[in-house]
């Protein structure tokens, strides 16, 4: 049981991280191990914003191995290293945790090549690559992760975040959502749910170069998703292709840079409850998440079956 929320301002830019802590600290009964957060954020003048990790946190609870912080530091020389050598400019760069980092960097060339050297580095993982998008998930419920990533600095228009109870995988960062839509600019995906043809989609979208970090089935709708807007489709069809050809019972939320879309199987068992108005688009796994932007009656509602909505900013 995982507990996913979302959330779209219309014409306007708010404290976005602060809203989603919220949401998802409603939700924490729901999955304490690991949070996760998609934060879209006002951007960087046009340069990609990348986030990512070169390690695991070993802090009580995780499966991961414990490693020396020397170890992470060479891993990030390296990195250092293979952007330049990708001909790219870093003109920013923050140290987060000892093993996760948030950089600025001035890149036009192909992302599909540039992660792939930047993940050649041993235990180094991208987790979002982007103009508007801030990806962070590790272990801890949303309060602690917020508070640890400094995200309620974050101003933006949308979000989507995850409260992750670990069940087919461990408790990691890496098997944590929201999941980046490699190798996509500024696509993210939470998940509620089981996928039953897992293996098999997986392979077709590595015989198609796609990449996996886990074996999450979550991160699969992620890759499908990219796969499917690299090769020309709009988010809202694949969105609907995704209905009819990944099996099993879910209810997904994906953002990209200016919208926020919401699926749910033709077996709807995975809860959804949907808040909409003018201004604002706001969707949890129970209503307690929205109650956390809207304490004051209103009225929502559970989408049906096999049922596709995005909005736009």
């Amino acid at each position: 049981m995982c507990g996913i929320a979302g959330l779209i301002h219309r014409g306007k830019t708010v404290n976005i991280g602060t809203e989603m802590q919220g949401m998802l600290q409603a939700l924490k009964h729901r999955g304490p191990d690991s949070t996760g957060y998609a934060l879209y954020g006002e951007g960087s003048t046009g340069d990609y914003i990348l986030r990512f990790k070169v390690g695991e946190n070993v802090k009580e609870g995780s499966s991961a191995a414990n490693e020396e912080k020397a170890v992470y530091d060479e891993r990030r020389k390296q990195v250092d290293k293979f952007i330049r050598d990708l001909g790219a400019d870093i003109l920013q760069d923050q140290q987060l945790t000892p093993y996760s980092f948030r950089y600025v960097i001035k890149y036009d060339k192909d992302l599909m090549e540039f992660s792939k050297k930047i993940e050649s580095v041993e235990m180094t993982e991208i987790l979002s690559l982007g103009k508007t998008l801030e990806l962070v998930k590790d272990i801890g419920d949303a309060s602690v992760v917020s508070k640890q990533y400094g995200l309620d600095k974050i101003k933006g228009t949308h979000a989507i975040g995850h409260s992750r109870m670990a069940t087919e995988s461990g408790v990691d960062i890496r098997s944590a959502h929201p999941f980046w839509g490699y190798p996509f600019s500024d696509v993210a995906v939470v998940h509620n749910g089981q996928l039953t043809n897992y293996w098999n989609n997986r392979r077709a979208l590595e015989n198609k170069g796609m990449r996996f970090m886990s074996e999450c089935d979550s991160e699969l709708i992620a890759v499908y998703l990219a796969q499917k807007m690299r090769s020309g489709a709009s988010l809202q069809d694949g969105m609907q292709d995704s209905l009819k050809e990944l099996d099993g019972v879910f209810t997904y939320l994906v953002a990209t840079k200016d919208s926020l879309g919401m699926a749910k199987d033709t077996m709807a068992a995975k809860p959804m409850v949907l808040y909409e108005s003018d201004d604002l688009v706001a969707l949890g796994s129970e209503e307690i998440a929205i109650r956390s932007l809207l304490p004051q009656e209103i009225d929502t509602y559970d989408p049906y079956d096999g049922e596709v909505k995005v909005w736009q900013i």
